[in-house]
């Protein structure tokens, strides 16, 4: 019975396959809110002079949210944070772990999770859940995140570009009906 069922429903990982998610390496880190509700503001066209900007207008929770993602060095002094933007119901950021001494590489698997990617995306979603829980704020984060290890320099560029313009490009694409960006 059980070589019937094997494989057949189970869900591909999203991670990459025999990668340690703790070594040294920049990751591309995307956090969406459930539903996508708009939880952390709206985008908003601030005019400078000639040239068009948009920037969110946060919510109390997206103040949290930002905030919270400039402390996660202080938990992870392991972490060096690189381009990131708070967005109506999401997050994009890059995460730098720097650790060059780390000799040991343990792949990716199910289970207990410290120092990784996994374990800092947690205690991130955590500190941003527990806040709002205390405050009586509504909201929620959706269950997964999407991650990517960037592999080369064009791709750093790219990525740098794209959470960069996010804002701009979520009011050119009918107010943020746009797909996320996985390169």
């Amino acid at each position: 019975m059980e070589e019937e069922y094997q494989n057949k429903y189970r869900i591909a990982p999203s991670r990459l396959t025999g990668w340690d998610y703790g070594s040294h390496g920049l990751y591309f880190v995307t956090i969406c809110t459930k539903d996508r509700i708009r939880y952390f503001g709206e985008i908003e066209n601030n005019l400078k002079e000639t040239q068009s900007i948009a920037s969110l207008h946060m919510t109390d929770i997206g103040k949290i949210a930002y905030d919270n993602w400039l402390r996660i060095p202080i938990y992870h002094p392991y972490i060096e944070l690189d381009e990131f933007v708070i967005m109506p119901d999401h997050i994009h950021g890059i995460l730098f772990i720097n650790k060059p001494e780390k000799i040991n590489w343990d792949q990716n698997k199910f289970g207990p999770q410290r120092n990784n990617l996994a374990s800092i995306i947690r205690g991130y979603k955590s500190s941003v859940k527990q806040y709002a829980t205390v405050n009586n704020i509504e909201f929620s984060w959706q269950a997964r995140y999407y991650d990517r290890v960037i592999r080369d320099h064009q791709e750093y560029i790219n990525i740098k570009e794209y959470i960069y313009d996010n804002p701009d490009k979520w009011l050119q694409n009918n107010d943020g009906l746009e797909n996320i960006f996985i390169p």
